[in-house]
């Protein structure tokens, strides 16, 4: 049973994921949660990771980590996507179970289900179907996560759960134009024209793409309301049941910067997935929904990053 002196494992705590779970339990007064950084904690080197865990031995372990990064960086560093998101999974899920470690959550990504899924997407769509090309080796390292995962609960009876959220944001997120998601690029690029006074903005892609947004707290709050659930499914979606496409939503944030700006769309650049919106009925049914409106969300966002 988790409880306040329970020992909490955050693998990944600066990225934007991590920071999010580790505030929600220091919020909730937990007096044990381990955070190291890649410092102190090369997930990578899987001696330092097993040594790390067989001697804290965490009640429960998050599993945040991973190299991640939007469309044109996916698209360039396809190696590096999927070695390091492997090696890091191998390691803590692995390293987790030789440590006796009875239960885990693995972050995932909606990116795991096939390009042409059904709509909303249920869990059940997991490999049937082929997987968006431009992200192709971090959909597939991910997919290894969570067959990881249920490989070790068919075998040893682990509890180790994949939670397989949308597009997130929030605090920490990541605005470098070379390697951000779709949302965190709008918000910088609008920011960017106000503050030099441009007329147009540019996005990628013809920007009728349908994405799900989540923020990132909101997936936080779900992993803590899973905490205390029995006999849970071994991968949930957790989505917020909302989608827009990329036009509508520079829309909202141009409106958020008080500015009217013209849109030019490179077309030669990829669109991605057409569309993606989770089935989050399981959870759900649990009780769980998230609280934050993408509008509210994305107002907080884009007045934090523009007093930076």
């Amino acid at each position: 049973m988790i409880n306040k002196n329970s020992k909490i494992f955050i693998a990944g705590a600066t990225g934007m994921v991590g920071s999010s779970l580790k505030r929600i339990f220091l919020k909730k007064k937990f007096n044990n949660v381990l955070s190291p950084s890649r410092k102190n904690l090369n997930l990578l080197d899987q001696k330092k990771v097993f040594r790390y865990l067989k001697y804290h031995k965490p009640d429960i372990v998050f599993l945040a980590a991973g190299y991640v990064g939007g469309i044109n960086i996916n698209n360039i560093n396809k190696a590096n996507f999927i070695y390091e998101n492997l090696q890091i999974q191998n390691n803590v899920i692995h390293g987790s179970h030789l440590a006796d470690i009875q239960k885990l959550f693995f972050m995932g990504s909606s990116c795991i289900y096939p390009k042409f899924s059904k709509q909303p997407i249920k869990e059940s769509e997991l490999l049937n179907g082929k997987l968006e090309q431009t992200n192709e080796p971090y959909a597939v390292a991910k997919i290894a996560g969570v067959k990881l995962c249920q490989s070790y609960n068919f075998q040893y009876k682990r509890e180790y759960i994949s939670i397989m959220p949308p597009n997130l944001y929030g605090p920490n997120d990541n605005y470098n134009l070379e390697t951000a998601h779709v949302l965190p690029a709008l918000i910088r690029k609008t920011y960017e024209a106000k503050k030099n006074n441009k007329t147009y903005i540019e996005i990628w892609g013809n920007g009728k793409s349908l994405r799900e947004f989540m923020h990132v707290d909101d997936l936080a709050e779900a992993c803590f309301f899973l905490l205390k659930q029995k006999n849970l499914h071994d991968i949930i979606n957790v989505g917020s049941g909302i989608e827009i496409n990329i036009l509508n939503l520079l829309q909202i944030i141009m409106k958020i910067a008080k500015v009217n700006l013209k849109i030019t769309k490179k077309i030669d650049m990829p669109n991605g997935t057409p569309r993606k919106i989770l089935d989050s009925s399981y959870i759900k049914k649990l009780g769980w929904k998230p609280k934050i409106s993408l509008k509210n969300g994305l107002k907080t966002v884009y007045l934090k990053y523009n007093t930076k």
